[in-house]
């Protein structure tokens, strides 16, 4: 998949929703804490982006990260295997790939991840009221809130609050879920 079309996309998204808050390249980036300079090159669909980064944005603007990288389009959408926007961690073995945005009203988006074994993703607190729902489709994982975390084998599902700090970790080689972020 081509990414300047996402790029072009989640450049759009920042400067909407950054304006919404009324808030300077400057301020959000303070409160994203990330680089200014990484900030206006996301802005300009030159950047590139980790999800952390735009986890961190997501929560300073106060929308759920699908408002950020999901463009608007047709009402019957198809992602093939491998297709998608796949965003990497910057400090784990981990990718996730939005599959499909909460439309308006709805509140949940759906995503697979991806992991090798190596470092956790670390991921911190989404915006409050964020529950994570994690279906297990291939090896073994261990995740959940930072301290009570659970292993977990191919076929389980395991709900927990996404608005705590909490972890993703391969724990075999291929390891992959669907996981479906539900906002309130």
């Amino acid at each position: 998949m081509e990414r300047t079309a996402p790029l072009a996309a989640i450049a759009a998204a920042l400067r909407r929703e950054r304006e919404r808050m009324g808030l300077s390249l400057t301020e959000l980036a303070r409160r994203a804490g990330i680089a200014k300079s990484t900030l206006s090159q996301l802005e300009s669909g030159t950047g590139n982006p980790s999800v952390e980064t735009l986890w961190a944005i997501a929560v300073v603007l106060d929308v759920p990260f699908s408002r950020l990288v999901d463009p608007a389009g047709s009402p019957v959408r198809v992602i093939r295997a491998g297709e998608g926007l796949a965003l990497p961690s910057e400090h784990a073995p981990f990718t996730g790939t939005l599959l499909a945005a909460c439309p308006p009203g709805a509140r949940r988006d759906l995503h697979v991840i991806t992991a090798e074994p190596g470092a956790a993703r670390e991921a911190h607190a989404h915006i409050r009221g964020t529950t994570e729902h994690l279906l297990v489709t291939a090896g073994r994982w261990r995740a959940g809130p930072a301290g009570e975390e659970v292993e977990l084998g191919v076929g389980d599902y395991a709900r927990f609050p996404g608005d705590r700090p909490h972890v993703y970790q391969a724990l075999v080689a291929g390891s992959g879920a669907v996981l479906v972020m539900e906002y309130v």
